[in-house]
């Protein structure tokens, strides 16, 4: 069995956390999370350490996500999380124009995407596309949605994906 949830997570220099009620803030330089936890697993907070401990033993995947969610909420606040995507086709190409996203992948028309908040959109080029934010469901959640927009395909390899994904390719039919 894992033991995730009793590692002790390591406060940087310039984070803050706060509990109040069953909510949990950490503030930091790059902005604030807030999130909601488990009022069974109690959060310890000592010198520039925090750490969980639960009621019983019927809890241990909980314990252990806890402490996973609010050591990436440390992270977020610190370093951030970043996604980046790549398209691959003939004519495929996405523009940023403020928060909005508008990739052109094979449709009769262009998709726009609008951005949540706390996401930052970047695209260094025609085919790739940066996600930054504090938040990593958030960053994960909208690479995932830009993807479903045109995932990858195996025979030809075209599609939107991941910049370090694999995608295994399919031989095409064969005629006599």
């Amino acid at each position: 069995m894992s033991r995730i949830g009793y590692r002790v997570i390591a406060i940087p220099e310039g984070v803050t956390i706060t509990q109040k009620d069953d909510n949990i803030t950490v503030k930091g330089p790059k902005g604030e999370i807030t999130r909601e936890f488990d009022p069974r697993i109690k959060l310890t907070i000592e010198g520039n350490e925090a750490k969980f401990d639960r009621e019983d033993d019927n809890l241990k995947a909980l314990h252990g996500t806890m402490r996973a969610n609010l050591n990436n909420m440390v992270l977020g606040v610190t370093e951030g999380f970043e996604k980046k995507l790549e398209l691959r086709g003939v004519g495929y190409r996405a523009a940023v124009k403020g928060t909005t996203l508008t990739l052109t992948v094979g449709y009769s028309h262009p998709v726009d995407m609008e951005a949540p908040e706390g996401i930052k959109i970047e695209s260094p080029s025609n085919t790739e596309i940066n996600i930054s934010g504090i938040s990593k469901q958030k960053v994960g959640q909208f690479a995932a949605e830009i993807r479903d927009v045109r995932p990858p395909e195996p025979y030809k390899g075209k599609g939107i994906r991941y910049v370090d994904e694999y995608v295994r390719r399919k031989e095409g039919k064969t005629g006599k």
